[in-house]
């Protein structure tokens, strides 16, 4: 199977053990996923299977939205509830309308320090080992994002909130940082991925369903394909002849293609950029750019594996 899983990821599970678990379910090796959850963490983990692994890196870095409990006047090592607490204070004299002013002003760039309980690596060790080590070390600060922040509930000292964040935004750093900035000390209580690009939790399915699907035969039809990921890029067909210089990554000229308007038919002008090639038979081969100096496509990134292109096993 070829395409990629918005697969709801419960309590206590690791990424790794998604991908492992799925493994199982599907019988198929190359299963990667696209970026760590704490294991108790919930929500959205995207997950490709087979030719569509090559986008892991690609969501890894796209914008995050989650739900969030700050738990005002405890702070711990992990910077989340399940941590040892270092200290409490009381957060009796702090008002929801400071709270609120605090929070807001977190919207906007603003540099993040790594959190010791992180997979992040420093001399080619994790910061988790040397934190359970008991060492701790200096980390870089990160500029990161928050595009948005919206206060869901409050009931003092907890605050549950929505955030929309840039790629390496440690959620519970920013709760941390908030308690910080407001006196008290603050940790995160729980955290539930709400989206990750077009992949909303609405959409998701448990381990549990993935495992039901795949027993009924099922499974392929809440497969994403990996061409939606590129569906802002203009659709190319190579023509019939010229399909196998596609399939080997070759060149292509502007003559060995019909370009696809919004309208569906008819040929445009020719512009710089990327374009989704298909072959003939509708089979999404790989991304080529366009380069309008030396006026051809080039491919940039191909999705079918040699192997397949070869044997002209193309399903």
């Amino acid at each position: 199977m070829n395409g990629i899983l918005n697969i709801y990821k419960e309590k206590g599970y690791t990424s790794h053990d998604v991908v492992a678990r799925l493994r199982r379910i599907t019988g198929q090796r190359k299963i990667g996923h696209t970026g760590t959850l704490d294991p108790d963490a919930q929500g959205v983990l995207p997950v490709c299977l087979g030719r569509a692994t090559k986008v892991c890196g690609m969501l890894t870095d796209k914008d995050k939205t989650y739900e969030a409990v700050l738990l005002l006047g405890t702070e711990t090592d992990t910077q989340d509830i399940t941590g040892n607490v270092l200290e409490k204070k009381d957060t009796g004299n702090i008002s929801p309308e400071q709270v609120e002013e605090c929070i807001r002003g977190f919207v906007g760039e603003y540099d993040q320090v790594p959190p010791m309980y992180s997979a992040l690596k420093v001399n080619g060790r994790k910061l988790y080992e040397l934190a359970r080590e008991g060492k701790t070390v200096e980390r870089k600060s990160r500029r990161v994002k928050i595009y948005g922040i919206r206060i869901l509930e409050m009931d003092l000292p907890r605050v549950r909130m929505e955030v929309e964040c840039s790629k390496g935004t440690y959620i519970r750093t920013l709760c941390h940082d908030i308690g910080e900035k407001l006196g008290v000390g603050g940790c995160m209580e729980s955290l539930l991925r709400t989206r990750v690009e077009r992949f909303s939790i609405r959409d998701s399915i448990t381990l549990e369903k993935a495992a039901e699907l795949m027993e009924q035969g099922q499974l392929s039809r809440v497969l994403i394909p990996v061409d939606a990921m590129f569906h802002h890029m203009e659709k190319a067909v190579v023509n019939r002849a010229k399909a196998a210089l596609a399939y080997n990554g070759n060149p292509l000229a502007p003559g060995d293609l019909e370009l696809s308007s919004e309208s569906g038919s008819g040929r445009k002008n020719l512009s710089a950029g990327e374009y989704r090639i298909y072959d003939p038979d509708g089979i999404f081969i790989g991304i080529y750019r366009y380069e309008t100096g030396r006026k051809c496509f080039v491919p940039e990134k191909m999705f079918l594996d040699p192997d397949e292109r070869k044997s002209g096993k193309r399903d």
